[in-house]
């Protein structure tokens, strides 16, 4: 196995700076008003494809899960690149920092890999504990955080190579960072956020109810903290600095719609799509109204969606096999 020790130093300093927000991939999501217009497209290898990620080229990138490889979705060309990855990886989330390499989380080895699109080479970093990696994020350090569904959460050193492991239950599943840089997690089987002090490594946590089923977060550019609640069909909104919720959202598919991935754009208009009934719901705060986009597949399975630094809403059908954009 090869070492992060390969890794540029400088590379850290290209995060510090703005607040990314949104999904938390060191990109700033932008904001546009949204004429509605869906396009999908079908990828190459349609074997659970997931989680996309935008790359400071302006393309999006995306896992395919049980095909161990990472696709690149050229926006100009409409047009997929595709790089194998070990055997048995099984990529599941990902991101692509400021130089264009894409980390991603190994769920089937126990690993965080490194891809370089350039030669194509793989570099994996093994967890100590090494069990399930599931979603990351990266935070303004350059250092990348993730969560491990067999009851942690990790953080990567880049520039030393080194892991720091936080033992937390519920089976960690999303994850964001605040403006403190603080870590919430989403534990999903024991309906609380987890709360990780990046400086102190003390661990607290918020309680969001029963059968609330925390699934992913968000991160506002006013720093507040959107959560879907997949257990009761709602959307939560969380003030960090104080630790509580401000309020919950009754989504519009209702209790059983099924709300999973969520993210916000620069204007802090949120996010969250319905799993069970195709659909992406689009709250405004300002008015505290939803509009719901009705997509043209269906049985998509959206599991992670994200806003690029254009505005557009980009979402990975794992169960069609079509990657599509809301613009």
């Amino acid at each position: 196995m090869q070492r992060s020790i390969f890794l540029a130093a400088p590379m850290l300093l290209c995060f510090a700076g703005a607040f990314a927000g949104g999904s938390n991939y060191g990109i700033a999501p932008g904001a546009k008003q949204l004429s509605g217009k869906i396009s999908e497209w079908p990828v190459p290898t349609p074997k659970f494809a997931r989680d996309p990620a935008p790359g400071p080229d302006g393309n999006i990138y995306i896992t395919v899960m049980q095909g161990d490889r990472i696709a690149r979705f050229d926006t100009r060309t409409q047009k997929f690149n595709e790089w194998d990855l070990p055997s048995g990886a099984h990529p599941h989330g990902l991101l692509v920092d400021k130089e264009g390499k894409v980390w991603y989380t190994g769920n089937g080895n126990g690993t965080i890999g490194e891809l370089d699109t350039k030669s194509g080479k793989v570099i994996e970093h093994r967890a100590p504990s090494r069990g399930s990696p599931h979603t990351l994020v990266i935070d303004e350090g350059g250092s990348i955080w993730f969560t491990n569904q067999s009851g942690s959460v990790g953080r990567l050193d880049r520039s030393s190579g080194k892991f720091t492991e936080y033992k937390m239950s519920g089976g960690p599943y999303g994850l964001a960072l605040d403006k403190e840089g603080r870590v919430w997690v989403c534990r999903m089987s024991a309906d609380r956020m987890g709360i990780i002090d990046a400086r102190t490594g003390k661990i607290s946590d918020l309680y969001m109810g029963p059968g609330s089923q925390p699934r992913r977060v968000a991160t506002a550019p006013d720093g507040t903290l959107w959560i879907t609640l997949y257990g009761n069909g709602k959307l939560a909104h969380v003030d960090p600095a104080a630790v509580k919720v401000i309020r919950e959202y009754e989504m519009p598919a209702g209790a059983n719609g099924g709300p999973y991935a969520v993210t916000v754009d620069g204007s802090g208009r949120v996010f969250a799509n319905e799993i069970q009934t195709d659909t992406v719901a689009m709250l405004d705060p300002k008015t505290e109204q939803f509009r719901v986009f009705k997509l043209p597949s269906r049985n998509l399975g959206i599991r992670k969606a994200i806003v690029d630094a254009q505005g557009r809403y980009w979402y990975m059908g794992s169960h069609n096999g079509r990657l599509g954009v809301i613009e």
